[in-house]
């Protein structure tokens, strides 16, 4: 069963599902809960190009798309439409029994790379 294509998406599924019933009722914005930091964060100072994607989350359960927005614009914007459409993906392949692992070319992770440090850097120099 766990060898069958649909497995790593379903199981997917279900971490994301467990993950967002908790997160549903802990709010990130207060300190207090069981969340972990973000060790780029914890080390440096800065923030990682995911930071804040856990408030972002947060927000966008309880419906605040703009709170979201300000959490993490790229994110928001850029990466969990990415994410949803390589799960996606992932899902109509294993609904066809078939596996797939995407391949990103070299130019796909320079972009997905340069992006990431970009917003790091915008970030952090805005503030």
């Amino acid at each position: 069963m766990l060898r069958h294509p649909l497995a790593g998406p379903l199981g997917l599924l279900a971490a994301g599902v467990a993950g967002a019933a908790y997160l549903y009722g802990t709010n990130p914005h207060e300190t207090g809960h069981l969340l972990p930091r973000c060790p780029f964060n914890w080390a440096t100072g800065l923030l990682c190009p995911a930071c804040g994607g856990t408030r972002m989350a947060y927000d966008l359960l309880h419906l605040d798309v703009v709170g979201a927005l300000q959490d993490n614009a790229a994110l928001l914007l850029l990466g969990l439409p990415f994410a949803l459409w390589l799960w996606t993906r992932w899902l109509a392949e294993g609904l066809r029994g078939r596996r797939w692992r995407p391949e990103l070319s070299g130019r796909a992770v320079a972009a997905v790379l340069g992006t990431a440090v970009l917003w790091m850097t915008v970030r952090n120099l805005l503030g």
